[in-house]
């Protein structure tokens, strides 16, 4: 099977090459990669090449491929799994594939035959073994490109856990009808977060208040879950200070807030004031309340960490998901809240196996809504640009469609380039018929109609490494 790949062999170095796949075998599985979405991660192994934790040190001669947020179709399958995948199937792949001993060694960072930024890729038997290959039973690729780091949200949600005050007792997950405050909540995960929040069949919070420091941002997210921006900035603490407010309204029976606290003098204050009726400390009778059960903070901002400490609840989590590049990064925290007001604090990076069996799951059966994550859409020619430019073209994910040459282009910059080009214009039409948002028949559109990409001569074999439990 030939394939045509982007491979990283240095930092800052990739290349878009013609390289040719073993085929299926007795004990291996060949997938056609249809979608990919980007990933924050996948900028930080692009820049950092070898000095990246998870990138092996001999790319320069043995270059691996990138991507990881993959959607696709089996296009060959070995005897050993016939009876589990057949030829025409949907699926997705687990990155992690948590492998004893080979446990940083993930799909898109220390693979040379697997990853997200190509037209097909070889999986050997040890990544159906770990059950890393996921039937998708889903309408769209894309929504199942997206089940990758949606899986992280979700694993994000069971890692945050709750305990009586005196009990050993873990209750894992969040605070079932209780407050969730996403801090830097506008950006691709955290959109996915409140659409988990809002829409999840396990638990949810019964108010969410959602933070960041831009009005534009702020409004496109209300209106991609159907609440109004609207002008109403009182603050509820009776002395003129500005709210930030910027909608709010229910989804789905969650009460859903916007706030931009650029310009708000005590967010603290004026966070817990939109929490107001949450109870006070029955520990601690000069509590005020209006602190939050659950917090995600979406940015590693040292400020924003101090006022999460201050902004938690009586036995409230913070989940720290913002992954830092400073090594070194620290901030105050207030540990005598830590001893007695019974506040903690939860991490993780990625998900695990039933994380993304269940993310596929749901959005296979359209429990939950991924599209508000894409706001660029482009072909496999651009996404290594597209990959670096992450941090300095704003917006949200960048989709690939791997058969297609197009470059990366935003959603909301459809209609300008529709002018001179009746492409642009028809998929502008499509989406603005879906509130703006990327969908089905956009997709269908593009795979009929967009220029394909061409895979050549191979420039060499790769032969997958084997690995045995």
């Amino acid at each position: 099977m030939n394939a045509k790949a982007w491979r990283l062999y240095a930092a800052g170095d990739a290349r878009l090459e013609d390289v040719e796949l073993e085929g299926a075998g007795a004990d291996g599985v060949v997938v056609e990669i249809v979608t990919n979405t980007i990933c924050l991660s996948d900028y930080k192994a692009l820049s950092l090449g070898t000095g990246h934790k998870r990138v092996p040190k001999d790319i320069a001669t043995n270059p691996i491929m990138f991507g990881h947020e993959v959607s696709g179709i089996v296009r060959e399958v070995g005897t050993k799994w016939a009876g589990r995948f057949r030829v025409g199937q949907r699926v997705c792949i687990q990155p992690a594939f948590n492998i004893p001993g080979h446990e940083l060694e993930t799909m898109g960072y220390a693979w040379h035959s697997i990853g997200g930024e190509t037209t097909c890729v070889y999986l050997p038997s040890i990544v159906m073994e770990m059950g890393c290959l996921l039937p998708y039973d889903g309408d769209a690729y894309f929504k199942c490109s997206l089940a990758e780091p949606i899986s992280c949200i979700v694993s994000a949600f069971r890692t945050n856990y709750h305990h009586p005050f005196g009990s050993h007792v873990h209750e894992t997950g969040i605070a079932n009808g209780g407050t969730m405050l996403l801090m830097a909540g506008c950006g691709a995960m955290g959109l996915g977060c409140i659409d988990i929040a809002c829409h999840s069949p396990e638990k949810r919070p019964r108010r969410l208040v959602v933070t960041d420091v831009d009005d534009a941002r702020l409004a496109r997210a209300a209106k991609m879950f159907g609440l109004c921006p609207n002008t109403v900035r009182t603050s509820g603490l009776g002395d003129g200070r500005t709210s930030g407010l910027v909608a709010a309204g229910k989804v789905n029976g969650v009460e859903v807030s916007f706030v931009n606290t650029k310009d708000v003098a005590d967010p603290v204050a004026t966070l817990k004031a939109l929490n107001s009726d949450a109870p006070a400390d029955a520990a601690n009778p000069t509590s005020t309340g209006g602190g939050y059960d659950d917090i995600f903070l979406f940015a590693a901002v040292p400020a924003l960490i101090t006022q999460c400490s201050d902004l938690l609840a009586f036995g409230g989590c913070l989940n720290f998901f913002a992954g830092p590049t400073d090594q070194k990064l620290s901030a105050p925290f207030n540990f005598y809240n830590i001893h007695y007001m019974n506040h903690h604090i939860v991490a993780n990076s990625g998900g695990d196996v039933k994380d993304m069996s269940d993310s596929v799951d749901w959005i296979g059966r359209g429990l939950l809504h991924p599209e508000v994550m894409i706001t660029h859409v482009g072909g496999l020619d651009s996404a290594f640009q597209a990959t670096l430019d992450l941090t300095k073209v704003p917006g949200g994910k960048r989709l690939v469609y791997t058969h297609v040459k197009m470059p990366m282009t935003a959603i909301a910059d459809f209609a300008e380039k529709g002018k001179s080009d009746p492409f642009y214009a028809e998929l502008d039409r499509l989406c603005a018929a879906n509130s703006g948002l990327w969908c089905k028949a956009a997709e269908d559109y593009l795979l009929a109609n967009a220029p394909k990409i061409d895979v050549g001569a191979p420039k060499e074999k790769i032969v997958e490494r084997r690995i045995e439990l």
